[in-house]
């Protein structure tokens, strides 16, 4: 697939994108470039093939989920400029 001038002006002005006029013909170009690496892709054939997260097998590492340092409520307050019944007291921003 071909992308003309004229088309490559319209994507850029979708994405809002400020491209001069000398530089429209080599956007058309890569967006050309782009269509063509696309429909190469799609020339694959991939039937049967189970979808990978990533190219190199690996499991993440697991470990329990366990609270390991908690109740610190008293110390984390004594840090805030106003707290108040055991939270954070913050000015009211909305009227």
């Amino acid at each position: 697939m071909s992308i003309d001038t004229e088309t490559a002006r319209r994507v850029a002005k979708l994405a809002r994108i400020q491209v001069p006029e000398d530089k429209l013909p080599a956007l058309a170009d890569e967006f050309s470039a782009i269509l063509g690496f696309i429909e190469q892709l799609n020339e694959v054939d991939v039937d049967g093939i189970e979808p990978m997260t990533s190219v190199t097998p690996q499991r993440l590492k697991r470990r329990d989920d366990v609270v390991t340092d908690g109740d610190q409520q008293k110390a984390v307050l004594k840090n805030a400029p106003d707290a108040r019944e055991g939270f954070f007291a913050v000015p009211k921003v909305v009227e």
